[in-house]
């Protein structure tokens, strides 16, 4: 017996050629793809590191994503052509199910908002992958990737956070990163009336010069015209106290948040050491007979 009378051997009414040739084909479809995959990949990341291409990081990852997800579409469709009657069965739990076709229409609808949504921050650059923004005061933390569907972020607890791109399209960003990266940290400190505020806010400022990571954010012409490096003032009298403000800058939103951090812990420590009083609010209660 012969190859090819092997393979029109037909057992159960079936060639046993077929399933070879059908294997033989799928297999030739999924290699064809990862090639096309590999070498579309290869090309983007080549578009991103030439210097004149306005192609970044965020950009070659979502349209890669895009032109992938095309390919693994036109992969699965000409595989299921290769099964004889799938388009007819497709084509008939599609006619028998009107409800069901019905959600699928809305949650296409849906996936396509997103998937605008996202071209739109692609293509507008509100915010970038790497880039540290606030959501509307919610959501807080560094942007991983955007997908299709999504906007992952990283909180500062290390937690990711999935924020659909049609509502964050929505919401007012707050980005840290996109034009400069230096951060002012508000330290704010209340003392009672009778101090000495002008040895409170020489005490504040001391300790602020201190920190590691204070940076010097003056242009030459504010040194020039004799700027300080930490500002300090007051800012409100308020019931029981008097609130003072001093300007602490560093070189990014998460260094300023933990320069504050330290800050109000030391500058307590001073305040204590100095004898300057961080009062407790009170109130005095009248007695009327």
């Amino acid at each position: 017996m012969d190859i090819e009378q092997i393979l029109n051997y037909k057992i159960f009414g079936i060639r046993a050629g077929d399933p070879l040739i059908f294997a033989l084909k799928v297999f030739m479809i999924v290699v064809v793809a990862k090639v096309i995959l590999s070498v579309i990949g290869r090309l983007f990341r080549k578009a991103e590191k030439n210097p004149r291409s306005v192609m970044d990081t965020t950009s070659r990852k979502y349209f890669e994503r895009i032109v992938k997800f095309i390919i693994y579409i036109i992969a699965i469709t000409s595989i299921l052509y290769l099964i004889p009657g799938m388009e007819k069965v497709g084509s008939s739990i599609l006619t028998s199910a009107g409800i069901m076709a019905a959600a699928i229409g809305l949650a296409a609808q849906d996936a396509l908002s997103n998937f605008i949504g996202g071209l739109f921050i692609v293509i507008s650059k509100p915010f970038r992958v790497g880039d540290y923004i606030q959501v509307e005061g919610t959501v807080t933390g560094t942007v991983k990737e955007i997908t299709l569907r999504h906007t992952v972020i990283i909180n500062n607890e290390n937690r990711t956070i999935l924020v659909p791109n049609s509502v964050i399209n929505s919401k007012t960003i707050t980005n840290s990163t996109v034009l400069d990266s230096r951060t002012c940290a508000f330290v704010e400190i209340n003392v009672s009336y009778h101090e000495n505020l002008d040895r409170a806010m020489e005490v504040m400022r001391e300790e602020i010069m201190r920190h590691p990571l204070l940076i010097d954010h003056r242009s030459k012409a504010d040194i020039e015209a004799g700027v300080p490096l930490v500002k300090t003032k007051v800012i409100s009298l308020d019931d029981s106290s008097v609130k003072l403000r001093a300007w602490a800058w560093a070189s990014s939103s998460m260094n300023a948040f933990n320069m504050k951090c330290d800050l109000l812990k030391d500058i307590k420590e001073r305040f204590d050491r100095e004898g300057i009083e961080i009062p407790y609010p009170y109130f005095n209660q009248v007695l009327v007979k």
